[in-house]
């Protein structure tokens, strides 16, 4: 009987060992399954912060290029340019945005004063001096005959209030009427002069043909419109 016993107790201390490893067993899975699904989580997160990041800096990046052509300010970039004073202006040369107007060159001698030509007169009010316009325009080099800024290109029409701007906005926009076409041809010192802006080079004149949308007092500076 006391043999009995003992092979009974043996039986059931390996029957609970067992038990204990099944259940060690079956700990040990739960938690390997709560790292994996764990660390599957946060690379998730991680990789939606860094989308949304990448995605934030790239809508920053396209509002901050927009429309660089027009702001008074200047960058170093185009102080890495060869100088186009006294270069010619040459034939358009570039690939047209959708949408965008032909873009007529004044070539060879480069004019040194402001040239405002109406290729399609608009109606309603004129543009006064320190109004805000929206606008759709494309922006050529005259030396290059290449495309430096355009918002076909964007895909949307800008707002500028005139006092914002270059001189030869500020200047060459004034009595234009929604619904007008305007070629400016804008002489270095209503540019960006021997400073240049981008890639826009120092002693460039630039060409311009603006669509005026509307015209307004007070519009916020630098927006884009829908």
């Amino acid at each position: 009987m006391g043999t009995a016993k003992r092979e009974r107790q043996k039986a059931g201390h390996k029957a609970r060992l067992n038990v204990e490893r099944s259940l060690d067993r079956r700990d040990q899975r739960r938690r390997r399954l709560f790292t994996i699904v764990g660390a599957a989580v946060i690379m998730v997160a991680v990789a939606a912060i860094f989308t949304a990041l990448s995605d934030n800096s790239s809508t920053s990046t396209t509002a901050a290029t927009t429309s660089t052509s027009l702001a008074t300010t200047t960058t170093d970039a185009s102080q890495n340019l060869p100088s186009a004073a006294g270069k010619p202006c040459v034939a358009f040369n570039d690939t047209l945005p959708a949408g965008a107007p032909d873009v007529t060159m004044p070539v060879g001698t480069v004019p040194d004063s402001l040239v405002i030509k109406d290729l399609v007169t608009g109606t309603g009010a004129p543009v006064v001096k320190g109004d805000s316009v929206t606008v759709n325009y494309i922006g050529v080099s005259c030396s290059t005959g290449k495309i430096f800024d355009s918002s076909w290109a964007a895909g949307k029409s800008v707002t500028f209030p005139l006092n914002q701007v270059i001189t030869g906005w500020s200047q060459g926009l004034v009595g234009m009427q929604p619904g007008g076409r305007r070629l400016l041809i804008i002489p270095p010192d209503l540019g960006y002069g021997s400073t240049g802006q981008g890639n826009i080079p120092p002693g460039e004149s630039l060409i311009f043909v603006v669509d005026l949308i509307s015209a307004s007092v007070g519009a916020t500076p630098g927006t884009a419109a829908n």
